[in-house]
C-alpha cells in the first residue's frame, strides 16, 4: 500500500513538472472578424522568433498606447507594417487613381509655358485723384449745321467709382452748315431754322460701374473702365438768320441744359489712358420765326425790323455728341493698402 501511494504521489508531481511545458506548446488562436480592435487601438507587437507569448496578455492595449495605431489613409503598406490589417484605402480600391512613380517623373520632366501674366486686382485706381481731360467733341444728330469744338474736363474722385466735376465746351468760330441746307435753301428757296453755339458748361457726377482688362494683339494686356455721367449746366446759343439775314441779327444767350452720357477709358499707363464718350446735351431752344413780319410797328419802323418778331417757337433740343480725348490721373502712381 505505501508503495502505490509513493508512486502516485511521483506521478502527481512529474505532472505538475510537465503542465508549463504543454503551455508553452500552444498556439495562439487567430481572433475572428467581429472581435477585431477598434481602429484606435495599436496592434501587439509580433513575437519574436523563438519567444514566448503571454496568456494572460490583455486583448486590448493600455488607453496611453491607443494612439500608436497609424491612421487609416488609405496607405496600406504602412497598416500592414505596424501589424494591422489594411484600411480600404483608395490606393487598394482603385490602383489606377494613384499615381505611379513613372507618372509622377513625366510630369517633373514636362515643358513649362514661362508666358505667364501676373495680372492685378485693379490697374489703376482712381481714389483721390484728379483726372485732367482734354477731347475733342462731333456732332452726331444734326444733319444741317455741326457743332464741332474742343473741351476740356476736370474730375476728382472720391471713391474708386464715384466723381465730381466741370466739363467745358467752345463752339465759337466752329459751327458749320452742311452742305445740303446750303444747296437747298440755294435751290428751293426754303430753309430750316438753325442755332449756332457758343460755349457750354457743365457740373457733372461720374459713376463707374463696370471696370477690368483685356488682352490684346496677343501680347498685351490693357485696363479698361466703362462710366456713366450726368450733371447740370448751361449751353449759349443763337438763332442763325436764314430766314430773312438782311434784318435779323442775334445775339448769344445762355440757356439750361442737362447732360447725360456713357463713356469707355481704355488705360496704356496707371496715369494715361485714352477716352471715348457719347453725351447728349438737352436744352430748350428758342428758334427763328419763319415768317417775315410786314408793316410797321409802334415806334414808324418797319416790323422786320423790330427785335420782338424775330424769335419764333421754343423747341426742346438733344445735342448729342462724340467726344474722343486722353485721361491724365494726378499723382502719376499710388500705393496699395490693404486691410489688416
Amino acid at each position: 500500500m505505501k508503495a502505490r501511494r509513493w508512486l502516485r504521489l511521483v506521478g502527481a508531481v512529474a505532472a505538475l513538472a510537465l503542465l508549463p511545458s504543454s503551455a508553452h506548446a500552444q498556439k495562439k488562436k487567430k481572433p475572428k472578424a467581429t472581435d477585431a480592435a477598434p481602429a484606435a487601438a495599436a496592434p501587439a507587437a509580433a513575437p519574436a522568433a523563438g519567444g514566448e507569448i503571454e496568456l494572460d496578455a490583455p486583448a486590448t492595449p493600455p488607453p496611453d498606447q491607443a494612439g500608436a495605431q497609424p491612421a487609416a489613409t488609405g496607405d496600406a503598406t504602412a497598416g500592414a507594417a505596424a501589424g494591422g490589417a489594411t484600411s480600404g484605402g483608395i490606393c487598394e480600391i482603385d490602383p489606377s487613381a494613384c499615381p505611379k512613380p513613372e507618372d509622377i517623373q513625366k510630369a517633373a520632366n514636362r515643358p513649362v509655358n514661362a508666358d505667364i501674366y501676373a495680372v492685378e486686382q485693379i490697374y489703376a485706381l482712381r481714389r483721390h485723384r484728379l483726372e485732367i481731360n482734354p477731347y475733342f467733341g462731333v456732332t452726331l444728330n444734326d444733319q444741317f449745321v455741326s457743332h464741332d469744338g474742343p473741351g476740356l474736363g476736370l474730375n476728382f474722385y472720391i471713391t474708386n467709382v464715384l466723381a465730381v466735376g466741370v466739363s467745358g465746351n467752345w463752339y465759337g468760330g466752329l459751327n458749320a452748315d452742311s452742305d445740303f441746307n446750303f444747296e437747298n435753301r440755294r435751290a428751293a428757296h426754303l430753309s430750316v431754322p438753325l442755332n449756332e453755339y457758343q460755349w457750354g458748361g457743365n457740373l457733372n457726377f461720374t459713376y463707374v460701374p463696370v471696370y477690368g482688362k483685356f488682352a490684346g494683339f496677343n501680347e498685351f494686356i490693357f485696363g479698361y473702365d466703362a462710366f456713366l455721367l450726368g450733371g447740370l449746366g448751361a449751353i449759349s446759343t443763337r438763332p442763325i438768320p436764314v430766314i430773312d439775314p438782311d434784318n435779323r441779327t442775334f445775339q448769344y444767350k445762355p440757356n439750361l441744359d442737362v447732360d447725360l452720357g456713357i463713356g469707355l477709358r481704355i488705360f496704356f499707363s496707371r496715369w494715361f489712358a485714352v477716352t471715348l464718350e457719347i453725351r447728349d446735351y438737352i436744352y430748350d431752344e428758342r428758334l427763328e420765326n419763319t415768317q417775315v413780319a410786314t408793316g410797321t410797328s409802334a415806334n414808324g419802323t418797319p416790323a422786320a425790323q423790330d427785335p420782338g418778331t424775330w424769335y419764333g417757337q421754343d423747341k426742346l433740343t438733344n445735342n448729342v455728341a462724340a467726344q474722343l480725348g486722353v485721361s491724365i490721373f494726378l499723382p502719376f502712381s499710388w500705393e496699395y493698402r490693404l486691410p489688416k
